[in-house]
């Protein structure tokens, strides 16, 4: 019988998850050998004590880049360039930009394509948070293009920053960015969504005058939902288009910050303008910076760093016993739009790999929580490479673990064979 043993109150969402679970951290001896891959991981970076918070996108040549910053969410842009579908990782961008060095937060990547016929362009931003250091900041977020794949980059421009009319202090900036319809049709425009440090949730829409780019007035977006945006913490959202991201409904996924909440979902039927009512995710979707990603056979793989609320787990699995929620680490949920749409809990999760604890020396359920932040690529063969950050063994001088950013490669064909 489970003990009532907590004061704070586990509801808004909170319970179990029923769907199974496949762990990739620990392979069974019986494995297949063509499935013995899905329990490797390949190390990205591990140069430095501390890396954290990747980004990823797969560029045109087939090669993954990776962008990420050289400390816990802030710190210059380090990056890693795999030639080889995610196996190695073995170069980095040349010549970065020097304003690369300044950046103040996590770094986040996207591709631009455009209905004109305008060759693609690579974006990547980096928001200017108060980090309360004693440095202050300017506000505002800083933006780079590359028209060549990510060969070269112009420097940091900066937007909406102290030296501006309008100024925001963003956070996660952008933490998603999603290309718009008018009429039915794409077009050349793009919303991206921040918040700042109330939990005030942004969006700025990011077109092109002439060939050069233009931000919009960042405007709040979630204002007739204000009281549970600022009762959760809303914040970290990604949006997800229906119909393999042709369709002409937004769903959005977001974060609880103070964790007293499942993650939040809200639809939009006008392209972003309104957001219905937000309701709690099934607990097998709730986490933190959700990235999400459709594969060729039209389910969705979505990756986040897991939040576990139900209070008979955490009794027993969770470290912390007086604690409201554990995590089980660097975690993919594999589902369909309809399961978001339905409120269902999808087909499965997967443990990617383990995340280690302090006091761990293995693998176990309970995971450490500082990871996540994934940059996640789909192949036409349906090959994903998802990268993430953690503790994922390696330890320092001192023998405390090492934080660094590791990548995984999953054929949600082959975890269906470990369903089965």
């Amino acid at each position: 019988m489970c003990l009532n043993l907590f004061k704070k109150s586990f509801k808004n969402g909170a319970g179990d998850y029923t769907i199974p679970m496949v762990r990739l951290d620990v392979m069974p001896k019986d494995t297949p050998d063509e499935l013995k891959y899905l329990y490797d991981f390949s190390v990205v970076d591990n140069g430095l004590d501390y890396i954290g918070h990747p980004d990823a996108i797969l560029l045109k040549d087939g090669s993954i880049l990776d962008v990420y910053p050289s400390g816990h969410g802030k710190g210059a842009i380090r990056s890693r360039i795999s030639r080889d579908g995610g196996v190695t990782y073995d170069a980095q961008i040349e010549n970065m930009p020097e304003s690369w060095a300044t950046s103040r937060e996590t770094p986040t990547v996207y591709r631009l394509e455009f209905a004109d016929g305008t060759p693609d362009k690579i974006l990547l931003i980096s928001g200017n948070p108060n980090w309360h250091d004693g440095k202050g900041t300017i506000g505002g977020f800083n933006f780079s293009l590359s028209d060549d794949e990510g060969k070269t980059w112009s420097e940091f421009e900066l937007c909406f920053s102290k030296k501006h009319d309008f100024t925001v202090i963003p956070i996660v900036s952008m933490a998603s960015l999603t290309r718009l319809k008018e009429n039915g049709v794409f077009v050349d425009k793009w919303m991206a969504f921040f918040h700042n440090p109330d939990f005030v949730n942004y969006k700025t829409i990011l077109s092109f005058v002439d060939g050069k780019p233009v931000w919009s007035k960042p405007e709040p977006y979630f204002s007739q939902h204000r009281a549970i945006e600022k009762k959760a913490k809303m914040c970290e959202v990604e949006v997800v288009r229906s119909d393999c991201g042709k369709g002409d409904e937004l769903c959005l996924i977001a974060r609880s910050n103070n964790k007293d909440y499942n993650s939040l979902l809200s639809f939009s039927q006008d392209e972003g303008k309104t957001w219905s009512a937000p309701v709690f995710v099934p607990s097998a979707l709730n986490g933190e910076r959700h990235k999400a990603d459709y594969t060729p056979d039209g389910r969705l793989f979505i990756t986040f760093r897991s939040i576990e609320r139900d209070k008979c787990k955490i009794i027993k699995n969770s470290i912390e016993k007086m604690k409201n929620w554990y995590s089980e680490g660097w975690v993919a949920w594999v589902g369909t739009y309809d399961d978001l749409k339905n409120g269902t809990e999808g087909q499965y999760r997967i443990k990617l790999a383990h995340t280690y604890l302090d006091n761990q020396t293995e693998p176990s359920i309970c995971a450490n929580a500082d990871t996540g932040y994934c940059g996640n690529v789909v192949f036409e063969d349906g090959m994903i490479v998802t990268s993430t950050y953690g503790k994922f063994g390696e330890k320092n001088s001192d023998g405390s673990y090492k934080t660094y950013v590791v990548s995984k490669r999953v054929k949600l064909s082959d975890t269906d064979k470990l369903i089965k």
